[in-house]
């Protein structure tokens, strides 16, 4: 079992950044491959970036791809998304998620065999 809790979302404006962190405690984090995920009002949730389980590999959809970077630091179980140049569009919840194993791409949501609780990202233009 895998418990992950999300921290670092808030509002900003247009052009801003955000941090956000992932804290996952109970079986070794450096087992699992680790994702950001997202999931806008009325939309699917989908898949933002992600790093392997030795952070050798990191992924991202075309549309952060030059503003997000995920990191992790399996010596304090913990990943973070920092978040620059911010969009309208990149409001959402985003979700922290761990699967167990290595990734070589993004993955699918179904991929995931835990989640954390979310946390608000609101980008005012």
């Amino acid at each position: 079992q895998v418990q992950l809790v999300e921290s670092g979302g808030g509002s900003v404006r247009a052009g801003g950044s955000l941090r956000l962190s992932c804290a996952a405690s109970g079986r070794t984090a450096s087992r699992y491959a680790m994702g950001w995920f997202r999931q806008g009002p009325g939309e699917e949730r989908e898949s933002v970036a992600a790093i392997s389980a030795t952070g050798s590999g990191t992924y991202y959809t075309d549309s952060v791809k030059g503003r997000f970077t995920i990191s992790r630091d399996n010596a304090k179980n913990t990943i973070s998304l920092q978040m620059n140049s911010l969009k309208p569009e990149d409001t959402a919840v985003y979700y922290c998620a761990a699967k167990y194993g290595d990734i070589w791409s993004l993955r699918p949501r179904g991929a995931y065999d835990y989640w954390g609780q979310g946390t608000q990202v609101t980008v005012s233009s």
